[in-house]
């Protein structure tokens, strides 16, 4: 079903949205929102620490009193936070919950190892919106999880301009200027990977959270110049058979560490559950 398609009088309630960090991804969703979402929510709020960011997101927008002064007083006036944001994530998330308000996450790999908030958000009868990133198949990885699965591979290729000013890459010497092919700077765990590459590896959080299988989960990142394009590859064997997904993804216009289909997902996320029509399991 199309979002132009569904009765409006027939939703309960329009959807306030706030959106925590006014970055190239923030600022992305807040406009759909604004320019295509409307059928279905609103965009109630703007905050970014940098207030300089939000101020702008505002004006070109052209809507006014969006910004706000603090976080509590975003969390006031929204049923929906979008979490857009690189540090101190998890604090926001818990209070949005605790507020019991439903967050949608961009930082994925902060869910990882947090029961805790997912128990809370059961408590509070409130949801947490993971969308699926930049990866395909993840329902299908939700439906072979209910089976054993054996092993899951995922291979991440990735201009070498992403991981321009990542800590591991200096600490481990390796000169991103001297790679001249193929080459693979990570293979490790899904843990040690969204801990080391907090920036590029949230699809290894995504994969772990909806296989159910994050110790059978090996993460490979490769990169070279000449690679264009951000892309991700899923192996997955288990009981149900063995499945294969390869997604070749086009970088976020404003952000060349982000795939603009992880941006997408967010918006489509964001857009199903204010509509309440879900494609799939």
């Amino acid at each position: 079903m199309e979002l132009n398609s569904v009765d409006v009088g027939n939703i309960r309630k329009i959807k306030k949205v706030a959106v925590l960090g006014c970055g190239a991804i923030g600022s992305r969703i807040a406009r759909s929102i604004k320019n295509e979402l409307q059928p279905v929510c609103s965009l109630s709020g703007l905050y970014d620490i940098d207030t300089s960011k939000s101020a702008q997101l505002e004006q070109s927008i052209s809507q006014d009193n969006l910004v706000k002064e603090s976080f509590p007083a975003l969390l006031q006036d929204c049923d929906i936070l979008v979490e857009a944001i690189n540090s101190d994530t998890r604090n926001f998330i818990q209070q949005a919950l605790e507020s019991r308000k439903n967050v949608l996450t961009m930082s994925v790999g902060k869910l990882l190892n947090a029961e805790d908030l997912f128990a809370l958000s059961l408590k509070n009868g409130c949801a947490i919106l993971i969308p699926s990133g930049a990866v395909a198949g993840i329902d299908a990885v939700k439906s072979a999880s209910l089976a054993p699965i054996k092993k899951i591979t995922l291979t991440t290729r990735k201009p070498v301009s992403g991981f321009s000013q990542n800590r591991y890459i200096e600490d481990q010497g390796i000169n991103l200027g001297a790679i001249t092919g193929e080459t693979c700077i990570f293979e490790g765990s899904v843990d040690d990977a969204v801990r080391l590459f907090p920036r590029n590896i949230n699809v290894a959080a995504t994969l772990a959270l909806a296989s159910h299988a994050k110790s059978k989960i090996v993460i490979r990142i490769l990169t070279s110049p000449e690679y264009t394009i951000n892309s991700h590859e899923i192996d997955i064997q288990g009981d149900f058979g063995h499945m294969v997904s390869r997604t070749e993804n086009v970088i976020c216009p404003d952000n060349p560490k982000t795939s603009y289909l992880a941006v997408l997902s967010a918006i489509q996320t964001l857009k199903e559950f204010c509509s309440g029509v879900r494609i799939g399991t």
